[in-house]
Parts: structure tokens; sequence; C-alpha cells
């Protein structure tokens, strides 16, 4: 693992993971109760169990958890209230198996990117992240803002291609398309990932 960078080492707080490379998760802690959800929903079946697996192999690699989430427009809302209300939706089977652990970290986002108005680029910085792996819903939306801000800010993008969707599956194709072609993400087989080449 890498040491944080020398502008993050002095800052204060209780963050004790030191890593080169994070697993952010985005939107997967999810109500499914909005324009085009029943759509998303159907294509996360599939997903949200790989996601599952994603984290539980990072977590077994020492790589830290991030879950970036909607705050649906509720500014007095809290991650341990979201998820309260979002496992009793109707993706509450997906939600499950996703749940954070103890260990892991939380940002609340206001807008579609895990970055803007958020804590977010702090965290990373303060661990010593130069990877992020992503993954989450929707790729043509939160995932594709999200990659594009990581991108700005010099980090190198891993987006599991069956670790991301989005409304329809022409859609998530085309977003992946342009985050590998522009923003130089890969976007294999989150089981073909080199964990050594990334950790």
């Amino acid at each position: 693992m890498a040491s944080p960078t020398s502008e993050a080492s002095h800052l204060h707080g209780n963050v004790k993971d030191r890593s080169s490379v994070v697993l952010l998760l985005v939107d997967v802690i999810n109500h499914f109760d909005f324009p085009g959800s029943e759509d998303l929903l159907a294509e996360a079946e599939d997903v949200a169990p790989q996601i599952a697996l994603l984290a539980k192999a990072a977590r077994q690699k020492d790589v830290p958890v991030i879950y970036a989430n909607d705050n649906f427009g509720r500014w007095r809302s809290n991650f341990e209230s979201l998820i309260e209300e979002c496992s009793e939706g109707k993706g509450a089977h997906l939600v499950k198996p996703l749940l954070p652990l103890r260990e892991d970290y939380f940002v609340l986002k206001p807008k579609n990117s895990a970055f803007y108005a958020t804590t977010l680029d702090l965290l990373l910085r303060h661990i010593g992240a130069q990877t992020i792996i992503l993954a989450g819903y929707a790729g043509n939306n939160c995932i594709l803002f999200t990659a594009h801000d990581a991108y700005l800010r010099d980090y190198k993008l891993v987006i599991p291609r069956d670790c991301v969707c989005s409304e329809s599956k022409r859609d998530n194709d085309d977003a992946l398309r342009h985050m590998q072609d522009v923003l130089k993400a890969e976007t294999g087989s989150w089981k073909k990932l080199n964990w050594s080449a990334v950790v």
C-alpha cells in the first residue's frame, strides 16, 4: 500500500487506512423510487450480486470501501436513515447484500458526481489513493459524472463492466465505451481484475 501524499499527511481525523487504491460504490443503497427506476432495477438484478462479490474481494485485499450515495434531496438525511429507508423499498433485496460494514466509509452527495460538494476528494487524498475502482448505478449518469471528476483530479480509473448498470444495456455500453476511450478507464470484468497491479 502506498503512503499518503504529503499534502494529506498532516490532515486531522480518524481515517486509519492507507491505500493506493479504493473501491467506490455509487448509489448502491437505493430505494429505486424515481422516473426510470423500474428499468434500472431490472438491470441491477444481475449487477448487484457482482458488486457484492467485488466488495468482498476488495475487503479481503484490505482495499478501503467507500460508499457515495445520493441524499435524495433531503438535507437533514444521514447514512443510517438512508439505509433504513432503502432496506424497506422495492429494491430491498438488492440493498441488503450491499450494506456497508463497520470499517467502510461513506459520503452523501447532493448531485450526480460523488465529488461535487462532498468530502470525497479530501478523504481519498488522506488515504493516499491513486486508483479508484468504480462501481454502482447508473453507468450513464452518476458513474459517468463521478468518473469525469475523478479523471480531472488525476485518479486512475477501473470501472468493471459487470459492476455497473444503467436503465438500458445500450446506454450502459455507450457510457462504458466513453469512459474507456476518453477517461482511459479499464472496463474489463472484475473477475479478471489484476489486484496486484492496482493495490
